[in-house]
Protein backbone atom coordinates (compact mmCIF):
# COMPACT_ATOMS: atom_id res chain seq x y z
CA UNK A 1 0.00 0.00 0.00
CA UNK A 2 1.33 3.44 -0.93
CA UNK A 3 -0.56 6.15 0.93
CA UNK A 4 0.71 9.49 2.23
CA UNK A 5 -1.22 11.95 4.41
CA UNK A 6 0.43 15.28 5.20
CA UNK A 7 -0.68 18.36 7.06
CA UNK A 8 1.37 21.52 6.94
CA UNK A 9 1.68 24.99 5.45
CA UNK A 10 2.37 25.93 1.85
CA UNK A 11 5.88 27.36 1.47
CA UNK A 12 4.94 29.42 -1.61
CA UNK A 13 1.93 30.11 -3.81
CA UNK A 14 0.95 27.03 -5.87
CA UNK A 15 2.15 27.04 -9.49
CA UNK A 16 -0.61 26.15 -11.95
CA UNK A 17 0.46 24.93 -15.40
CA UNK A 18 -1.19 23.19 -18.32
CA UNK A 19 0.08 20.44 -20.56
CA UNK A 20 -0.05 21.01 -24.33
CA UNK A 21 -3.28 18.98 -24.36
CA UNK A 22 -4.86 21.32 -21.75
CA UNK A 23 -4.59 19.18 -18.60
CA UNK A 24 -3.99 21.32 -15.47
CA UNK A 25 -1.22 20.52 -13.02
CA UNK A 26 -0.30 22.30 -9.83
CA UNK A 27 3.00 21.93 -8.01
CA UNK A 28 3.62 23.17 -4.50
CA UNK A 29 5.68 22.43 -1.41
CA UNK A 30 4.33 21.73 2.08
CA UNK A 31 6.31 22.42 5.27
CA UNK A 32 5.50 19.68 7.78
CA UNK A 33 6.70 20.04 11.36
CA UNK A 34 8.57 17.16 12.91
CA UNK A 35 7.27 15.60 16.11
CA UNK A 36 10.12 16.53 18.43
CA UNK A 37 11.72 19.83 19.43
CA UNK A 38 15.49 20.34 19.13
CA UNK A 39 16.77 20.33 22.74
CA UNK A 40 19.61 22.73 22.03
CA UNK A 41 17.72 25.44 20.15
CA UNK A 42 14.19 24.80 21.40
CA UNK A 43 12.90 24.95 17.82
CA UNK A 44 10.89 22.42 15.90
CA UNK A 45 12.42 21.26 12.62
CA UNK A 46 10.36 20.88 9.47
CA UNK A 47 10.49 18.81 6.32
CA UNK A 48 9.67 20.45 2.99
CA UNK A 49 7.77 18.00 0.80
CA UNK A 50 7.11 18.56 -2.89
CA UNK A 51 3.61 17.77 -4.13
CA UNK A 52 1.85 17.73 -7.49
CA UNK A 53 -1.87 17.63 -8.24
CA UNK A 54 -3.67 17.20 -11.55
CA UNK A 55 -6.91 18.30 -13.24
CA UNK A 56 -9.72 19.64 -11.01
CA UNK A 57 -7.72 19.06 -7.82
CA UNK A 58 -4.94 21.25 -9.22
CA UNK A 59 -7.39 24.01 -10.11
CA UNK A 60 -8.99 23.79 -6.65
CA UNK A 61 -5.62 24.16 -4.89
CA UNK A 62 -4.61 27.07 -7.09
CA UNK A 63 -7.91 28.86 -6.45
CA UNK A 64 -8.25 28.43 -2.67
CA UNK A 65 -4.71 28.09 -1.26
CA UNK A 66 -1.76 30.45 -1.12
CA UNK A 67 1.57 30.82 0.68
CA UNK A 68 1.19 30.08 4.40
CA UNK A 69 -2.18 28.32 4.09
CA UNK A 70 -2.63 25.22 6.22
CA UNK A 71 -3.40 22.26 3.97
CA UNK A 72 -4.03 18.54 4.36
CA UNK A 73 -3.10 16.39 1.37
CA UNK A 74 -3.60 12.71 0.69
CA UNK A 75 -1.84 10.88 -2.09
CA UNK A 76 0.90 8.49 -3.17
CA UNK A 77 4.66 8.79 -2.90
CA UNK A 78 6.39 8.77 -6.27
CA UNK A 79 10.12 8.38 -6.92
CA UNK A 80 11.79 10.06 -9.88
CA UNK A 81 15.36 9.49 -10.97
CA UNK A 82 17.64 11.02 -13.55
CA UNK A 83 21.28 10.92 -14.58
CA UNK A 84 23.54 13.85 -13.83
CA UNK A 85 24.46 15.69 -17.05
CA UNK A 86 27.98 16.46 -15.85
CA UNK A 87 28.61 13.01 -14.36
CA UNK A 88 26.96 10.22 -16.39
CA UNK A 89 27.71 7.65 -13.69
CA UNK A 90 25.77 9.58 -11.01
CA UNK A 91 22.04 8.92 -10.59
CA UNK A 92 19.85 11.43 -8.68
CA UNK A 93 16.63 10.47 -6.90
CA UNK A 94 13.77 12.70 -5.82
CA UNK A 95 10.43 12.05 -4.18
CA UNK A 96 7.11 13.77 -4.84
CA UNK A 97 3.63 13.25 -3.44
CA UNK A 98 1.06 12.68 -6.20
CA UNK A 99 -1.98 14.37 -4.61
CA UNK A 100 -5.36 12.59 -4.82
CA UNK A 101 -7.36 14.50 -2.19
CA UNK A 102 -6.93 17.84 -0.45
CA UNK A 103 -8.72 19.49 2.48
CA UNK A 104 -8.57 22.77 4.31
CA UNK A 105 -6.79 22.37 7.63
CA UNK A 106 -6.65 25.93 8.94
CA UNK A 107 -9.32 28.01 10.59
CA UNK A 108 -12.38 29.08 8.66
CA UNK A 109 -11.23 32.72 8.62
CA UNK A 110 -7.78 31.68 7.35
CA UNK A 111 -9.01 29.65 4.40
CA UNK A 112 -12.19 31.53 3.59
CA UNK A 113 -14.21 28.30 3.60
CA UNK A 114 -14.14 24.82 5.07
CA UNK A 115 -14.08 21.48 3.28
CA UNK A 116 -11.97 20.04 0.52
CA UNK A 117 -11.79 18.51 -2.93
CA UNK A 118 -11.00 14.97 -3.98
CA UNK A 119 -10.36 13.20 -7.27
CA UNK A 120 -13.86 11.75 -7.27
CA UNK A 121 -15.11 15.20 -8.39
CA UNK A 122 -16.81 15.68 -5.04
CA UNK A 123 -16.61 18.46 -2.52
CA UNK A 124 -16.04 16.93 0.91
CA UNK A 125 -17.94 18.08 3.94
CA UNK A 126 -16.08 20.10 6.56
CA UNK A 127 -14.74 18.33 9.59
CA UNK A 128 -15.25 19.95 12.97
CA UNK A 129 -12.00 21.05 14.56
CA UNK A 130 -12.16 21.47 18.33
CA UNK A 131 -9.12 23.71 18.36
CA UNK A 132 -8.06 27.09 17.15
CA UNK A 133 -4.68 28.22 15.85
CA UNK A 134 -4.05 30.40 18.90
CA UNK A 135 -2.04 28.08 21.14
CA UNK A 136 -2.58 30.34 24.16
CA UNK A 137 -6.21 29.47 24.65
CA UNK A 138 -8.06 26.24 25.34
CA UNK A 139 -10.82 24.98 23.05
CA UNK A 140 -14.05 26.90 23.48
CA UNK A 141 -16.91 25.16 25.23
CA UNK A 142 -20.55 25.24 24.29
CA UNK A 143 -22.76 27.57 26.31
CA UNK A 144 -25.60 25.02 26.33
CA UNK A 145 -26.60 23.82 29.79
CA UNK A 146 -25.51 20.36 30.81
CA UNK A 147 -28.70 18.76 32.09
CA UNK A 148 -27.55 15.15 32.46
CA UNK A 149 -24.34 15.87 34.44
CA UNK A 150 -22.04 14.01 32.06
CA UNK A 151 -18.76 15.56 30.95
CA UNK A 152 -19.38 15.48 27.20
CA UNK A 153 -18.08 18.54 25.32
CA UNK A 154 -19.50 19.71 22.01
CA UNK A 155 -16.83 22.33 21.27
CA UNK A 156 -17.65 25.62 19.58
CA UNK A 157 -20.92 25.37 17.66
CA UNK A 158 -20.92 29.01 16.49
CA UNK A 159 -19.69 28.02 13.00
CA UNK A 160 -22.92 26.13 12.32
CA UNK A 161 -26.26 27.66 11.46
CA UNK A 162 -29.73 26.25 11.87
CA UNK A 163 -31.35 25.40 8.56
CA UNK A 164 -35.12 25.68 8.50
CA UNK A 165 -36.72 23.44 5.90
CA UNK A 166 -39.85 21.46 5.17
CA UNK A 167 -38.16 18.26 6.37
CA UNK A 168 -37.12 16.86 2.99
CA UNK A 169 -33.66 15.39 2.71
CA UNK A 170 -31.64 17.41 0.14
CA UNK A 171 -30.18 14.35 -1.62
Amino acid sequence: MNKVILMGRLTADPELRQTPSGVSSCSFSVAVNRKFVNKQTGERQADFIRCIAWRQTAEFINRYFNKGSMICVEGELRQDNYQDRNHPDVMHYSYTVQVDNVEFAGSKSESGTNGGYNNNNAYSAPSQNNYNNNNNSAPQQSSAPNNNNDSMSYGNLNDYEEILSDGDVPF
